[in-house]
């Protein structure tokens, strides 16, 4: 038997960034063999691919509840937080993007930081020159 799951909708999950309830949109899609045999327990520990499962011949019911809960867990994103353009929205607390823009560190003008090693960069090529 082959098995096919389609994730879809919406979870609300802890924004990584800020701490409020972010809802996401979750799709993915999952396939599952399913081979009938006379001593699934011993195939089954046997099995290195995931997405092959061995149940007994007689077997007359498949229990798939705990399938769908782990596909749901791997259909999240590692990171769960709102887009760069969808930051400031109203799921965003904004006392903590606040805070978190105060802890960034200031960025220093490049340029003047370089200009005043530039006077080596000269005297370097001419000590080569001469």
């Amino acid at each position: 038997m082959l098995l096919k799951f389609d994730i879809d909708g919406t979870v609300d999950v802890v924004c990584d960034r800020c701490g409020n309830m972010l809802p996401m949109q979750l799709w993915d899609e999952f396939k599952l063999v399913i081979k009938l045999v006379e001593n699934p327990d011993e195939m089954n520990n046997q099995e290195d691919d995931p997405d092959v499962y061995y149940i007994s011949r007689t077997e007359s019911h498949l229990h798939i509840s705990d399938w769908i809960y782990e596909f749901i867990n791997l259909s999240l994103p590692m990171t769960r937080m709102c887009s760069e353009e969808q930051m400031g929205g109203p799921y965003c607390n904004k006392e903590v993007l606040e805070q978190l823009k105060k802890m960034q560190p200031e960025e220093h003008n490049a340029s003047a930081l370089w200009k005043g090693l530039e006077q080596f960069k000269e005297k370097k090529v001419k000590k080569g020159k001469q």
